[in-house]
């Protein structure tokens, strides 16, 4: 199989290649990627002592503990491929992988 590649209207080929991973140990939570992300893939959680993830409130009042906030794939089948998660994440963290054809 080969990848999937798109024809751009210039002619140039592109292969985008879509989330794959998270790496939640070098993850700093800092969402940056999320702001990024042009269609809501990514969502902020709290990790607990255990690893156990929290839902964090959009208002700020979280009533759980959590140990640290990291970045989550939420809705990985809206990734359209662009990387810009990954070119802004300053620690790394993401792992992308050009779909089959």
């Amino acid at each position: 199989m080969s990848d999937f590649t798109i024809t751009l209207p210039s002619g140039a080929s592109w292969t985008p290649t879509f989330v794959q991973a998270i790496n939640e140990d070098k993850c700093i939570g800092c969402g940056r990627c999320f702001r990024v992300c042009p269609r809501g893939v990514l969502e902020l959680v709290g990790l607990d002592e255990d690893g156990g993830r929290i839902a964090l409130d959009p208002d700020g009042d979280e009533e759980e503990e959590y140990e640290k906030k990291v970045m989550t794939i939420a809705r990985q089948a809206l990734c359209i491929g662009c990387t810009a998660c990954s070119r802004i994440c300053p620690k790394k963290c993401y792992t992308h992988a050009a779909a089959s054809a």
